[in-house]
């Protein structure tokens, strides 16, 4: 019996997800480098590797030493912190491990005080505006290239970007926009570097581009992570079916106020995060109440949605038709806007088969 806030996973969607995007890469010929960040389970990680995965991404370095019990091929998506120096070698000595470099202090750094071989990607912002080097700003990428040229322990693998700002989009034909955009970029770049650097490749991947676009011609290899659970914001997008997310926070009603038309219910923003998105009818949601259909759920319920999170608290809209449908004591089904945000928040999955998945 579930008694307070608990993340469901249908572990049959999950894998559906994870076999769809598989099968996709395989028949574009492009390597697939799934990021791991999203779900954060050894024991989910193992359904990708029944599906032929043998490399992944994460985002940091702690995650990096959990997967390495079962992945020796790790790529830290995300800039190099110097400070954890020990904890790359330390990774260095087990596993191929690949770092995010956007600088020549990190590369002086680094080949000062490594003690094995890693591979590098050098980060490009391909309009995201978050890290990464402008792709003609070739200055800086040939110094950073020509310090790590004398540095032994450092193999330069390509050039990496994260199209993040397809997260924005409002349609499926801004997404393609984007990733158009940025494979332009990304190529032009490996075409002035590829004779330098025959072996170096391109690697991309957003979950809203990876799920909507069908041709990745020109991109090596792909890395995204979101869509092995999917969520709302993804929904939006038009990244995904309400049936291909696979996690559900259920939540407690625990008050009713039928004079606003509200439910109060034990879920806050320390279980889902207060990221939230507008609808189409101009109203701040942030999680909808979906069909309980048999262990799963189903279609989402019209104009009962959250309206508002507090620490512990959520406040549910619901028509003045429905109010008298809920009763203290029963429990709610929500799916979140941000997945990846909601299970780092919870920490442990549970299963519709009531079997219980542990996390980073």
């Amino acid at each position: 019996m579930i008694t307070k806030p608990t993340l469901l996973l249908d572990e049959k969607k999950c894998r559906k997800n994870i076999q769809t995007m598989c099968l996709k890469f395989m028949k574009n010929k492009v390597d697939f480098r799934p990021h791991f960040k999203t779900h954060q389970s050894i024991e989910i990680g193992r359904w990708f590797k029944k599906e032929g995965v043998d490399k992944i991404a994460v985002s940091s370095l702690d995650m990096a030493l959990y997967f390495s019990e079962d992945w020796n091929d790790i790529t830290v998506a995300f800039p190099v912190n110097i400070l954890e120096i020990e904890t790359i070698n330390r990774l260095a000595k087990r596993i191929k491990l690949n770092v995010l470099v956007e600088s020549i202090e990190t590369v002086g750094f680094l080949n000062e005080r490594l003690e094995d071989k890693i591979g590098f990607f050098v980060k490009i912002d391909v309009g995201y505006n978050r890290t990464g080097l402008n792709p003609t700003d070739t200055f800086s990428i040939d110094r950073i290239l020509d310090m790590a040229d004398s540095c032994s322990n450092l193999h330069f693998k390509g050039f990496l970007a994260h199209a993040g700002h397809t997260y924005k989009c409002k349609s499926r034909e801004q997404v393609i926009g984007i990733h158009n955009k940025s494979v332009k970029l990304l190529t032009t770049l490996k075409a002035k570097y590829l004779k330098r650097y025959p072996d170096l490749i391109i690697s991309s991947g957003d979950t809203p581009s990876s799920s909507i676009v069908d041709d990745f011609t020109g991109i090596d290899e792909i890395r995204h992570g979101n869509f092995v659970f999917y969520d709302l914001t993804q929904h939006q997008i038009g990244a995904n079916k309400i049936n291909q997310i696979a996690v559900a926070m259920v939540c407690p009603i625990v008050a009713i106020h039928k004079d606003r038309n509200e439910l109060v219910i034990y879920g806050g923003g320390v279980h889902f995060s207060k990221e939230s998105l507008v609808d189409e009818k101009s109203r701040t949601i942030f999680g909808r109440i979906v069909e309980i259909k048999g262990n799963s759920w189903g279609e989402i319920v019209p104009d009962v949605y959250i309206k508002n999170l507090s620490q512990e608290h959520g406040i549910v809209a619901v028509p003045d038709s429905k109010i008298s449908d809920y009763k203290i004591g029963s429990c709610l089904l929500v799916l979140p806007v941000h997945s990846c945000m909601t299970a780092n928040l919870m920490k442990s999955y549970k299963t519709t088969d009531s079997k219980r998945i542990s996390r980073l």
